[in-house]
């Protein structure tokens, strides 16, 4: 390929021209965005289940018999920690869990819908469950923390699971997002809008102007002459004479 068809296949983009005819459609900016945030809101408050979170929280900690508790219990319990999160969501946790709530979920969709987690730096683990209802939530939590503590108890033969915060009744929805719902549905809008322009700012290859005769075909143009509009008005188009090559 010669140069002078590489310099042709070459797409040179006019920043300001460019800002400018966005400039010119801001309209369409926010039209669309502010159609898009409202269907996005729609979806958010009337097609999404709003969730809701509560958390409960246990220690464990290895005593010995005198039941004063020394640095290498503190040590050991803090190594155990991951063995603990595994137990608390095991099998016969949940199973119990689901018996004792009347809960129609199996074990597969219950475990979704709890988290358990060590708190960095401490011997503290979280246990939080997501749920339609607060209620529901907070019952949940606190047969799992029951139930597992049973359960470490009987496998790791622990003396002591203790409470160290009671499950939370949640007041205030965990998902969707209203705001996060919100910026991305208007972005979403915005984003479209600008794509579109984009394509048709490209894709625009029509003569307007003199300056885009000299710009694009590289002619001079030799006059201008004004056509009048058919109903008399003052509009008026422009007819090009142009100087051949």
């Amino acid at each position: 390929m010669t140069e002078q068809g590489n310099q042709r296949d070459v797409v040179e983009i006019d920043v300001v021209e460019l800002l400018l005819y966005f400039l010119k459609k801001w309209y369409l900016f926010l039209i669309v965005s502010l159609v898009s945030l409202a269907a996005g809101l729609g979806i958010c408050f009337f097609l999404i289940t709003p969730q809701y979170k509560s958390t409960t929280k246990i220690i464990i900690l290895n005593r010995q018999d005198n039941g004063s508790i020394t640095y290498s219990d503190m040590q050991l319990a803090s190594q155990l920690t991951k063995d603990y999160e595994e137990l608390i969501v095991s099998r016969d946790v949940l199973e119990e869990v689901i018996r004792e709530c009347g809960l129609e979920d199996d074990y597969e969709e219950l475990m979704k819908r709890v988290e358990v987690e060590n708190i960095t730096d401490t011997r503290i683990i979280s246990i939080t469950v997501e749920d339609p209802s607060p209620a529901q939530a907070q019952m949940i939590a606190d047969s799992i923390r029951e139930t597992a503590a049973e359960h470490i108890r009987a496998v790791t033969d622990v003396e002591a699971v203790n409470i160290a915060e009671k499950a939370n009744f949640p007041i205030e929805k965990s998902s969707p997002s209203t705001l996060l719902w919100a910026v991305l549905s208007a972005g979403a809008g915005f984003l479209a809008v600008f794509v579109i322009l984009l394509v048709r700012f490209l894709s625009d290859d029509t003569i307007k102007t003199a300056e885009d005769i000299e710009k694009y075909l590289g002619l001079s143009t030799l006059a201008i002459i004004p056509k009048a509009d058919s109903t008399g008005g003052k509009k008026k188009k422009f007819q090009m004479n142009k100087e051949r090559t």
